[in-house]
């Protein structure tokens, strides 16, 4: 029996999870982390019996004691309780799917730990690949993307060179403003762009996603998941998202994994790998699809992919910078604060300001967070 701990239980993508381990009825579930959604952390505890359950605030666990009292699990809190969740003996496999930059220390003490990771969490690489990767290959610990493109391309890489591989083909939807220009979205609101057309996720992810930073952020992840050049990652927009992503080999192949857009085949397959098992959903039915359509993205209109680019390219510290701006300015977009087009905005103005640290430590990433939260606070 496999035995998994699981960060960020609550959302989109945890919750997901436990509906695969609860379908598949031979996965033990021994730690979950959640925010403050103390109500469903708690009907998770009593489905699954974790060992111990972690959330932010100690407030919020003082709240959750009480509420499970009648229950063998042990609540912890802070960051101190999410690494404890991290590193539990007895565990295989750590699924990352908390949002934020949060997620890179939890994941850093797993992967010292010996512990698989099933990462959903795109900021740990994005802002942190250049020490996560070294690690995880020194510990001997596999990183399997739960991403759908990244787990998609990681399908088309089975039983074939990497060393063959011409670039990686990176598939879009587009989001909900595809086709429109930069005077359409000046006047757009938040329910607007929450109105992804083919997803459900959680409201960052589908802001990202209406901006195309989402893209971008993947872009840099590809970069270090399978160790290619980020203008290796060519991003194609395939409006049905029925292409997850592909894999063009340096013969002129291309291989594609194709499916319906259902988050939790990569997530059992991350769970199960080299295995595969029956899903229950539905299934791709050719004759009613007709025809899947391909479209450059407009990075005039959707900039955020073009300021991705290059801060893929020159690395170091300035990805952290494209994330945490990002991550502020999307937080007061989705309280009001600012407008939509104001968020790449704001991640231009933040890169442009920014002296690069050429091989930055976690100190020094967390460091750069703050400085990039400060200059965007300043502005208000």
């Amino acid at each position: 029996m496999k035995t998994i701990a699981i960060l960020g239980s609550t959302g989109s993508i945890g919750t997901q999870t436990l509906e695969v381990v609860r379908e598949n009825g031979d996965i033990r579930v021994l730690g979950i982390a959640a925010g403050g959604n103390i109500n469903l952390l708690e009907e998770q505890i009593r489905m699954f019996h974790p060992k111990k359950a972690a959330v932010w605030s100690e407030e919020k666990a003082r709240e959750l004691r009480v509420k499970i009292a009648d229950t063998d699990t042990d609540v912890v809190s802070g960051m101190e309780g999410l690494i404890e969740i991290a590193v539990m003996e007895g565990t295989d496999i750590l699924v990352t799917a908390i949002v934020g930059m949060i997620g890179i220390r939890p994941t850093i003490e797993a992967i010292k730990a010996g512990k698989d990771i099933a990462l959903a969490n795109k900021e740990t690489l994005v802002t942190a690949g250049h020490l996560i990767m070294p690690l995880a290959k020194r510990q001997g610990v596999r990183i399997l993307p739960v991403d759908s493109e990244h787990s998609a391309i990681f399908q088309s890489l089975q039983g074939n060179d990497r060393g063959a591989v011409g670039k990686i083909l990176l598939t879009a939807s587009g989001g909900p403003f595809r086709g429109r220009k930069q005077e359409d979205l000046l006047e757009i609101r938040m329910e607007d762009a929450l109105k992804h057309p083919n997803w459900t996720m959680g409201a960052k992810i589908t802001i990202d996603s209406s901006t195309m930073v989402n893209k971008g952020l993947e872009v840099i992840e590809a970069k270090w998941l399978f160790n290619v050049n980020v203008d290796d990652v060519q991003v194609v927009v395939q409006p049905q998202s029925i292409i997850h992503s592909m894999v063009e080999y340096k013969d002129g192949a291309v291989i594609a994994q194709l499916g319906t857009p259902d988050m939790k085949l990569p997530i059992q397959y991350a769970l199960y790998y080299p295995e595969r098992r029956y899903l229950p959903g539905d299934r791709l039915d050719f004759w009613s699809i007709g025809k899947l359509d391909f479209e450059k993205p407009d990075m005039d209109t959707f900039y955020g992919l073009k300021l991705a680019y290059e801060a893929g390219r020159q690395g170091g510290s300035l990805p952290t910078v494209f994330n945490a701006a990002n991550e502020l300015a999307v937080s007061m977009f989705l309280k009001g604060e600012v407008k939509y087009l104001e968020i790449v905005e704001i991640i231009e103005d933040c890169m442009s300001v920014h002296k690069n640290i050429e091989d930055p430590s976690l100190d020094q990433i967390l460091e750069t967070e703050a400085a990039a939260y400060e200059r965007i606070n300043s502005r208000r």
